[in-house]
């Protein structure tokens, strides 16, 4: 038995000692995964956006679907504009379907509106009877595998190479060949790019658009094509921008209220329950290192609400030594020995311990499940502190009672407590 617990001990020392190295601001990687604390959009600033989708003219079996795709393209126009670690996200307000776009850090607000809200619709049209009548052929944007910069060989100026898939590739074909000598115009969101003459045939799924563009002009252009279409339309309904001196400045008052909270926490538990409290302080210790190095580690962005929820999980570990030292309490009062009033009050405690926290947990999951934005990270955060407070106050809590048990010091205060 002695043997066991001493195993026992050492690993829990371990997982704390890695956890405790784990959660230094110095470090940035562990088991070779690089590890850091994400921030939210409230803390390390930047803009939220709300951008509202009109599914007025899609059917109600495709709504779920264009939601999806919508989500998706607004994404991959973020990640061209390079914003760490944006949010992307569907919600629904009563009838009204939106997405929220957090992208923290952002410098140029405007130019992330400008991105994302484009509709990036690309066609091919013809030429019908009159000069400015254009007719549309079928090859839109659907039909393109990659766009990307290149510069004319005689003028070195910016224009857009287009690829197109198999079947976009055979309408190009046909497009061309029947329309020798005449000019095929290429229109994006309805705005003609260019109408260049067609020369002959071709058959290597490629097109050119030339015109007077600047090199950023090119190259956002490429992106919305690369990142596709919206397949609905959408319209910006709300702009929020977050200051990174105000996410700072809530950086530090949270981190004074928490340690402020800790102390008085371990105070009251010495206090109240001499070295059985020094005991719950120890691994109530631990338990802040292992919750910090999992924030690192998955990674978990934090936010206000989210480190709310890591100081509320803390007073849930707490609460569960409270309620083993009472029962240690009532163990020694009916003239049980220290050791077995230790175990009985351990064994006796778990199913309140256990149902209590169950609540929690099922209670934060709901809220993760059907809310969104910070309500979703407080939700996070609670439910994983609860799960390893768990670890801390029924695994560590007994670790270090059942060493401090051994001495016959240490076994007098306890007799006490």
């Amino acid at each position: 038995m002695r043997r066991n617990f001493w195993i026992g001990f050492i690993l829990i020392l371990t997982t704390i000692s890695i956890a405790a190295y784990a959660s230094l601001p110095s470090t940035n990687k562990l088991l070779g995964k690089d590890i850091k604390v994400s921030q939210g959009l409230d803390l390390q600033g930047g803009v939220r956006l709300v951008y509202e989708l009109d599914l007025s003219n899609t059917d109600d079996s495709e709504q779920q679907s264009a939601i999806d795709s919508t989500r998706d393209v607004i994404e991959r126009r973020v990640n061209t504009t390079g914003v760490a670690e944006p949010v992307i996200q569907p919600s629904k307000v009563g009838d009204m379907h939106t997405v929220i776009v957090e992208l923290p850090g952002i410098d140029d607000v405007q130019d992330a509106v400008d991105l994302i809200g484009k509709t990036a619709q690309l066609d091919f049209r013809e030429q019908g009877s009159g000069e400015e009548e254009w007719i549309a052929t079928g090859l839109t944007g659907k039909e393109l595998k990659s766009a990307s910069v290149a510069f004319d060989q005689t003028t070195n100026a910016p224009q857009i190479n287009l690829g197109f898939t198999g079947e976009g590739k055979d309408l190009f074909a046909a497009i061309t060949e029947r329309n020798l000598g005449k000019p095929v115009a290429i229109f994006l969101d309805d705005e003609i790019l260019s109408a260049p003459t067609v020369q002959s045939k071709i058959v290597a799924g490629e097109a050119v658009i030339t015109g007077q563009f600047t090199i950023p002009e090119a190259k956002e252009i490429v992106s919305l094509l690369n990142a596709g279409a919206l397949d609905v339309p959408i319209s910006l309904i709300e702009q929020r921008t977050v200051g990174a001196t105000l996410g700072e400045e809530s950086i530090k008052k949270s981190l004074v209220a928490g340690l402020i909270g800790l102390i008085l926490v371990a105070v009251f538990m010495i206090t109240n329950y001499r070295i059985a409290g020094l005991a719950a302080v120890l691994a109530l210790t631990g338990y802040t290192f292992i919750v910090i190095a999992f924030f690192k580690y998955i990674p978990v962005t934090l936010t206000l609400a989210g480190i709310a929820g890591f100081i509320l999980s803390i007073g849930m570990a707490v609460d569960a030594n409270i309620l083993i030292f009472e029962r240690m309490r009532e163990e020694l009062r009916e003239g049980k020995d220290i050791k077995l009033a230790l175990e009985e009050s351990f064994k006796r405690s778990w199913s309140s311990i256990r149902d209590s926290n169950m609540a929690t947990i099922i209670t934060s999951a709901i809220l993760y499940f059907t809310t969104t934005g910070v309500v979703r990270g407080f939700a996070l955060t609670l439910s994983l502190g609860v799960i390893i407070s768990l670890y801390s106050s029924i695994t560590a809590s007994r670790a270090f009672l059942r060493l401090f048990s051994m001495w016959s010091f240490f076994r007098n205060d306890m007799n006490k407590i």
